[in-house]
């Protein structure tokens, strides 16, 4: 509790340089399917709400964790550094938070 408690205090103060800031990737829009889509190299095969992909501003292209359905009842993970297999899979877990309701 000490630590995350100096941890909000230093981010407070403007010290952050050992925080990393990722982000979802923004889809583009495609005019073949009148939708937003990302491009995950064939390792997603079906439209859901809950797939993503995780980027750093810094270079959006490296994908650090992408999530997605490839049928019914299944999804496929990856992931690679910063982030270890603990963390890729509590963020998988959360996208399932919420969205219950949507497909």
């Amino acid at each position: 509790k000490q630590w995350y408690q100096r941890r909000v205090r230093g981010h407070k103060r403007g010290e952050v340089a050992n925080i990393l800031e990722l982000h979802n990737k923004t889809p583009v829009w495609n005019d073949e399917t009148q939708s937003y889509v990302l491009n995950f190299h064939g390792r997603v095969t079906q439209a859901s709400v809950k797939n993503f992909q995780i980027i750093h501003d810094n270079d959006p292209e490296y994908i650090v964790m992408q999530f997605g359905r490839v049928s019914d009842e299944v999804f496929t993970m990856d992931f690679r550094y910063p982030l270890c297999a603990l963390q890729a899979f509590a963020i998988a877990l959360s996208s399932f938070d919420g969205k219950i309701a949507c497909e």
